[in-house]
């Protein structure tokens, strides 16, 4: 399967206007801050709305975002599968507001949650710390826990997967709020 269409953060800029953009982090990232009139559809419930995206995709380009353009290149891969044509934003929402556009919050969001993969590294980092340490003073077999991250590290790197991110993206300061799909959805169909 061919990889999914790009653009980049200007090109996406100048043309947000005519754009359907879908945001498919966690509902906690989405509040940290997303692409104006971006619609949050976690990337675990991208199947429920295949067809109001199919929809939405007959009625113009759609543009799919997350983080860094992993899961969103997941999602239009996906969405591909399924007759759904659909671009995603090369280097995600951390280019975007590299490169000096606005992130738009929305009201009520009263902090700001770390991303899935700063997430992912201290969860990792400490993992393999508490491994080591505890092979050291407690017993050696507790290095299997740093082995275990580590092998599930080249796992997520060959597959371009991470089971961790599923895993904290359930926890729950990363959904302040239930993602209300429903009512995502409804907006996505009144466009």
């Amino acid at each position: 399967m061919t990889a999914p269409a790009t653009l980049g953060t200007d090109e996406a800029r100048t043309r947000l206007h005519e754009l359907t953009v879908i945001d498919v982090r966690t509902p906690g990232e989405y509040a940290g801050g997303h692409l104006p009139g971006a619609l949050n559809i976690p990337l675990d419930r991208i199947r429920k709305a295949l067809p109001d995206i199919r929809d939405a995709a007959g009625r113009g380009d759609v543009l799919v975002v997350c983080a860094s353009g992993a899961r969103s290149e997941n999602a239009c891969r996906l969405l591909a599968e399924h007759g759904v044509d659909t671009a995603t934003l090369s280097g995600g929402t951390g280019a975007w507001a590299a490169d000096g556009h606005d992130l738009h919050r929305p009201r009520g969001a009263a902090r700001a949650t770390w991303g899935m993969e700063r997430q992912v590294r201290l969860t990792a980092g400490t993992v393999v710390l508490l491994g080591l340490l505890l092979g050291v003073l407690v017993h050696p077999a507790f290095q299997l826990l740093s082995a275990g991250i580590a092998a599930g590290l080249v796992l997520s790197a060959v597959t371009d997967t991470c089971g961790m991110a599923a895993v904290l993206a359930g926890l729950p300061h990363n959904r302040p709020r239930a993602a209300d799909l429903e009512a995502t959805l409804a907006a996505l169909r009144a466009r």
